[in-house]
């Protein structure tokens, strides 16, 4: 025999064996898990389903905070499915976890409680079958208010109610689905957004310019960003601009992307901010890169936003109306930009029309701001009247008038079957 391949047959049986013994213990790890999060301890209302990896617990993550608010009112259970998910949310909140990897469990869990309602937060391949339980009413909220296309889903008539923030997203699903019963829509404004978090920018004596890009998508219909088309040159024109401090905050997403004009554009970025700081001695003044953190609690110290068609415009519109922001067009059509997204109607935008003369767009907003009352008029159009707190007591009230009368449902439900079994047995009697 030939030691040469005697040598490779045995490190290809090492390597198996090794990935095995991960594998084994994994599934050790999981079922122990499993077994301490089975959900024997919960009492809860409300069920939050979430059947994603941790690579997109961001969409849930926004809504801990409104859901621990909400277990004030109504208890709530969160039901993970994936492992590296249950271990982020233990990370994050307090709120009674369960962890259910299977379909058979996670109904037998449904069935032993008294659960009314469930919200989702995505449109997880496994919601369904999470919705294949009929008991509860079923509500998806999403994770964001975006004009994206992705915000609007077929799947959205699978569900029993959907929350949105207000006018502009009916307007959404009105012009995206057809055959779709509105009554289903409930406008509940942004409760992410109402919630107080610590302070993640300091203020600075400085102009706060921040560019926040969105990433590329999962397809090109969906591909809204901004950085490889303009990326460099809105830093380029922010760093001209007297006495600013220009903030880099991209989606988390565009650090890792595996587009190539993406990565490099995303390079470019940074060695332009980092080239910029060689001469700034005052650390107030100095530009920054923040890949990670909570881009909402960083508003407070910004001045200028300049965005893509994405949630984080729109967040900005709810939190600081007040303020000017910048939108971006990769597509160059003024006219389907403005119809898609109303938004677009009262900013300036970026596009190849104007991806020259930046600096003097961001100079004149900042000098002199005229789209102020037009963005209060928005302002009402995605989130509906009222201040910041306004959508809290939105999301709170639905949440309770659905639990109210899916409980007088069941009761009826249930009496309607007592009486239906009372008749077979008299007649059986007969």
């Amino acid at each position: 025999m030939n030691p040469l391949r005697t040598v490779a047959r045995n490190a290809l049986r090492s390597r198996a064996w090794k990935s095995t013994s991960r594998w084994i213990r994994g599934t050790e790890r999981w079922n122990r898990l499993e077994d301490e999060y089975d959900g024997s301890y919960v009492k809860a209302e409300v069920v939050v389903y979430f059947g994603d990896r941790s690579s997109k617990f961001y969409q849930l993550e926004q809504w801990i905070p409104v859901l621990e608010e909400l277990h004030k009112t109504h208890r709530v259970v969160l039901v993970m499915r994936k492992g590296s998910a249950l271990l982020r949310t233990l990370e994050t909140t307090n709120l009674p976890v369960v962890f259910k990897r299977k379909f058979d469990p996670l109904h037998t869990f449904y069935h032993a409680n008294d659960f009314t309602l469930a919200l989702y937060v995505n449109n997880g391949m496994t919601n369904f079958q999470s919705l294949a339980f009929a008991p509860m009413v079923h509500v998806h909220v999403n994770h964001g208010e975006s004009d994206k296309l992705s915000m609007v889903s077929n799947q959205a008539k699978s569900y029993d109610k959907v929350f949105v923030a207000g006018d502009a997203a009916i307007e959404r699903h009105r012009r995206a689905l057809i055959d779709f019963d509105e009554s289903a829509l409930v406008k509940v404004g942004r409760p992410q957004l109402d919630i107080e978090r610590p302070v993640e920018l300091e203020p600075s004596n400085a102009r706060t310019i921040m560019y926040a890009p969105t990433w590329e998508g999962e397809n090109e219909s969906n591909n809204y960003t901004s950085v490889d088309l303009f990326g460099p040159q809105i830093v380029e024109a922010a760093l001209q601009i007297p006495n600013a401090r220009v903030i880099y905050k991209p989606h988390p997403r565009v650090e890792t992307s595996n587009d190539p004009a993406m990565t490099e554009a995303n390079a470019r970025i940074l060695e332009l901010l980092e080239a910029a700081n060689d001469s700034i001695s005052d650390e107030s003044m100095q530009h920054q890169v923040l890949m990670q953190g909570d881009i909402l609690a960083m508003f407070d110290a910004v001045d200028l936003l300049v965005t893509d068609i994405s949630s984080v415009g729109l967040d900005f519109l709810y939190l600081h109306p007040e303020k000017p922001l910048v939108l971006t067009d990769r597509r160059n059509d003024i006219i389907s930009l403005n119809a898609e997204a109303p938004i677009s109607r009262a900013t300036p935008i970026i596009d190849r029309t104007t991806a020259d003369g930046l600096d003097l767009m961001f100079q004149a907003i900042l000098s002199e701001d005229s789209a102020a009352e037009a963005r209060l008029d928005l302002r009402r159009h995605y989130f509906g009247e009222g201040g910041k707190g306004t959508s809290t007591i939105l999301f709170t009230e639905a949440v309770s008038k659905l639990i109210a009368a899916r409980t007088v449902d069941l009761e009826h439900f249930h009496s309607d079957d007592s009486i239906n079994a009372e008749s077979e047995d008299e007649s059986t009697s007969e």
